[in-house]
């Protein structure tokens, strides 16, 4: 195939494997088999200018089909770009989000769904009794059933049960005579008592959250001290101006012990709820439990009384350690599985609002929750206010389990901007100070800057001088281990790796063991394998779960694309802010992973999880905004 010419910016990919735009289709269309002739590749490069007139929405990448005129100052809708100033047309670079991408829900896939008493063997006991709107004869739900995805069931080959029954894609694993669920004995009394998910949401205390009847007695304290009503939400109200050096936020990251460790049985489904059960999940403790969770033995002691000062408190030892970095959408908990495998030290759930968290919402609540292979983990919250970021730190410190709380002081996000949360924070130190106390922000990339221009990792390293003996992580543009290395001696605690990770990773492999994997396209395949059989643990196995998975597949394999293969590069290491050219890759596979086009990440997740629905359609939430 003919080379084509490597401009400035580009990944520099070795000449012999460089290719046009034109030719890599037809590459991926012809399924990897040679070119028959001029003629045929001819009209292979008709059929793609064709596509390209036409303008489908999911025949090119995001970042090259938005049109200018739909676009505010940085990539926004005009609805949302308000009264900024805007740029020439021929600088408007896609950025943020696709705000305006189709909406399908993965329930919306599956219009007859069966009652969940029934896949649990209690027909005779309808959660939802005379106003339920699920099915109830098996054999209808049969008749409308999608065909199973495959043989083989991963929760019942992982835990002897597969607790969606007969709703499992797979369910011809585990299904016997008259549609009854098999179970294997020995197997699942392995799992018996254990606890593999936790920091659920009980109905309990979701119900005391939205009645507000959870007690934020410490909160509460020290909203008074600081003059602020503490029932305000942060709307209306001003906080005095005094100096808060006597007050001190309650401790928010020291995890409760003992707190979600017992078995739950699936709680009742509320009426439009997902009638999902919530086995092999533990629950979490509800405000009532709070005094029962201290065993005390004898008269209480002065150890028992006295408030430990802020020196006292157990400190969070994570120096010199691989932080993954809470990554929204993307940084879900089958995704930090994989990178905990591959050598990460520390987690963090995805970004959560405090004041979503504070009303009960289920689906706030799925982002906090935590992996029994988490063993150093904690949760990211985006607040603006004092009350509301005080109160949520004491709900989470009496009902679940983590190590640390992260604050949210770089969020670009306008949805948050605008708000006085993320990044505004650092511009709003007041209020920054008394959302806590003693802590200084420090961020290397500014908000204009988005992801297009390099991390500033002077500016970082002049940060960590400041902040000593205060512990400080520095992030931005890291892909290989020697952009850890070299992140490593501007005199940082330690690295978060964001990006990175989701481009390659195995990265943390390779900066633990000080080398580049020329990792083969089986081999990041099979890690594929790997997040779609955590996917279907974690968000289940039937049609919502299954669709649910690929969504979050589609999402990664968006960054994915932007891995080169080290065998196919000029010079090591690839910079995250290098496009990757067009090229062939050493098989079929590596180019197919290579595709930027929303038709081939589909194609993989096909191969994994079967066809997709009728009317299916993907749009990447996030733009392509890493490149110049």
């Amino acid at each position: 195939m003919a080379a084509a010419a490597v401009a400035s910016g580009v990944a520099p990919v070795r000449a012999r494997f460089l290719t046009s735009k034109e030719q890599f289709h037809a590459y991926l269309r012809a399924r990897g088999e040679p070119s028959g002739g001029c003629e045929e590749e001819e009209e292979e490069e008709e059929k793609v200018k064709e596509e390209e007139e036409v303008g489908s929405c999911q025949s090119e990448p995001p970042a090259k089909r938005v049109k200018s005129e739909d676009l505010g100052q940085d990539g926004e809708s005009r609805e949302d770009a308000g009264a900024a100033e805007k740029e020439p047309a021929e600088r408007k670079r896609a950025r943020g989000q696709n705000k305006s991408r189709p909406c399908m829900k993965p329930k919306h896939y599956e219009q007859s769904r069966l009652c969940p008493s029934v896949t649990q063997g209690c027909v005779e006991k309808c959660y939802f009794g005379p106003r339920c709107r699920f099915l109830h004869d098996i054999g209808e739900y049969m008749a409308a059933k999608p065909a199973d995805l495959g043989r083989s069931c991963v929760l019942f080959e992982t835990f002897g049960k597969c607790i969606y029954g007969i709703t499992c894609r797979f369910a011809q694993a585990h299904l016997g005579d008259g549609y009854q669920n098999i179970v294997n004995t020995d197997l699942a009394k392995q799992w018996e008592g254990k606890s593999l998910v936790r920091n659920n949401l009980s109905k309990e205390l979701q119900h005391q959250l939205r009645k507000r009847k959870f007690s934020f007695r410490k909160a509460d304290e020290y909203l008074r001290g600081l003059g602020k009503p503490h029932g305000d939400g942060g709307k209306g109200g001003k906080a005095t101006e005094r100096s808060t050096e006597e007050q001190e936020v309650s401790n928010c990251t020291t995890a409760q012990e003992g707190l979600g460790d017992g078995p739950e049985c699936p709680a009742l489904p509320e009426q439009g709820e997902d009638p999902k059960p919530d086995a092999l999940q533990s629950r979490s403790p509800t405000a009532g439990e709070e005094a029962s969770s201290v065993k005390t033995v004898g008269p209480l002691t002065d150890e028992d009384v006295i408030k430990l000062r802020s020196c006292e408190k157990k400190k969070l030892e994570i120096q010199g350690k691989l932080y993954l970095a809470p990554l929204t959408t993307c940084g879900n908990l089958p995704f930090r599985r994989i990178c905990k495998r591959f050598g990460a030290d520390v987690t963090c759930g995805e970004m959560a609002v405090c004041t979503n968290l504070l009303q009960g919402q289920s689906s706030e609540w799925a982002l906090l929750k935590r992996h029994h292979t988490e063993d150093i983990f904690g949760v990211q919250l985006e607040g603006a206010f004092p009350d509301t970021m005080t109160k949520c730190a004491e709900l989470l410190n009496q009902t679940i389990e983590v190590d640390f709380v992260d604050i949210n002081v770089g969020c670009p996000i306008d949805l948050v901007y605008k708000k006085g949360g993320g990044c505004a924070l650092m511009t709003r130190s007041n209020k920054f100070e008394q959302i806590v106390r003693g802590m200084n922000s420090l961020h290397g990339r500014s908000r204009e800057q988005r992801y297009t221009r390099g991390a500033d990792w002077d500016y970082i390293a002049e940060c960590a001088k400041i902040a000593s003996p205060m512990p400080l992580f520095g992030n931005g543009d890291i892909l290989s281990y020697e952009d850890a290395d070299r992140a490593m001696k501007m005199g940082v605690s330690g690295i978060m790796i964001a990006r990175g990770a989701l481009i390659k990773p195995w990265l943390f492999t390779e900066i633990k063991e000080q080398r580049h994997w020329d990792i083969s396209s089986s081999e990041r395949f099979d890690i594929l394998k790997d997040f779609t059989n955590y996917g279907l643990e974690h968000w289940g196995s039937d049609t919502q779960g299954v669709e649910k998975t690929r969504k979050f597949l589609l999402e990664w394999l968006s960054f994915l694309c932007r891995y080169i293969p080290v065998g196919l590069l000029e010079h090591l290491p690839q910079k995250i802010n290098e496009r990757p050219p067009y090229y062939v890759g050493r098989d079929y596979l590596e180019t197919l992973m290579a595709s930027q086009n929303v038709d081939d990440w589909i194609r993989i997740s096909e191969l994994l999880l079967g066809a997709v629905p009728t009317n299916f359609t993907f749009l990447p939430k996030h733009k392509a905004n890493s490149y110049r």
